[in-house]
């Protein structure tokens, strides 16, 4: 099952080059069911490896362009009156029968629309004139912002925020990256170029496999004491939520199972540990004020918090 991996990588490679390691970390909360939040400037890749991993994965995939003018029911669907049968008739919205929602900058929609997301990521399931419709499994969005350009955005809602897995920086390419990136470029686009090499049963049946990956109480117990001191840090105003909490074991399973292994350590939850919880950390006026960075508070966490020695 792993070589099948490799193979997405591989595919992905072609549209997206020198960044193997943000690759890993999507696949990774692909296989724990996260959803994704690729925050970074304008121009690195972000929509193009999102577009990749539709292509190589056997997902069912929709985009969306969040403007000011998409409204909640694009989203979820709306129920309009029938004279003929006399009832109400549902009309789904982008999310039915959707394994993959690519939505290109998020943080240009208005909030009423950005919450319209809330019960989808959470519970996979819209609800819609009191009727409840779930939504296709796997079900996955990867979602954009733009760090410039922040004229009419609208900052996500800390919910919304805490139901993404990991936030992720792609960052520009080096040297070497950016002459591939030149190279492929020159007479076509590689995203046509991208087979599909994994189908949907052999991705369900990897993340049954990562389910079954062990997490002793020791790595648990270091889980825990991780959120725990972040909720009592003094610079920190809003700590690690519960559900930051259950997200580090689940990205740290599929990390170790990518890994080659069906047991987790510590050093798996130290990897996970930024890409889950920066964009659950709020910092207090003081710390904002003193130009503190949520990267320097987590790594002190890190130093902090002893990882356990699974040995004993």
């Amino acid at each position: 099952m792993r070589q099948e991996m490799e193979r997405v990588v591989r595919e992905i490679r072609k549209a997206v080059a020198g960044k193997d390691a943000v690759i890993g970390k999507i696949l990774a909360a692909l296989l724990a069911d996260g959803h994704i939040l690729l925050d970074d400037v304008p121009g690195v890749g972000k929509t193009t490896l999102a577009l990749a991993l539709g292509k190589a994965v056997q997902l069912r995939c929709r985009r969306v362009q969040f403007t000011p003018d998409v409204m909640p029911s694009d989203i979820v669907g709306f129920s309009v009156y029938d004279r003929e049968s006399g009832r109400f008739v549902f009309h789904p919205g982008v999310l039915q029968d959707t394994n993959l929602l690519l939505g290109d900058e998020i943080n240009r929609t208005s909030g009423k629309t950005q919450s319209a997301l809330l019960e989808a990521m959470e519970e996979r399931q819209v609800t819609v004139d009191g009727n409840t419709y779930p939504l296709a499994e796997p079900f996955i969005v990867i979602a954009t912002q733009n760090r410039v350009g922040a004229a009419g955005t609208q900052m996500l809602p800390y919910a919304q925020m805490d139901r993404f897995m990991i936030r992720l920086s792609i960052g520009y390419p080096d040297h070497e990256a950016q002459m591939e990136m030149l190279r492929n470029r020159q007479a076509e686009n590689p995203l046509e170029q991208i087979r599909t090499v994994m189908g949907l049963d052999d991705l369900m049946r990897m993340r049954r496999a990562v389910c079954d990956v062990t997490v002793k109480d020791a790595v648990m117990d270091y889980i825990s004491r991780l959120a725990i001191a972040s909720r009592e840090d003094a610079r920190i105003e809003t700590g690690i939520s519960p559900r930051g909490v259950l997200f580090m074991n689940r990205m740290a399973k599929a990390c170790a199972w990518m890994d080659g292994r069906d047991y987790v350590t510590g050093s798996d939850v130290r990897a996970v540990f930024p890409d889950v919880c920066s964009h659950r950390i709020i910092l207090s006026r003081s710390a904002r004020t003193d130009h503190t960075e949520v990267s320097e508070v987590l790594e002190s966490l890190l130093k902090a918090v002893p990882v356990p020695d699974l040995k004993s």
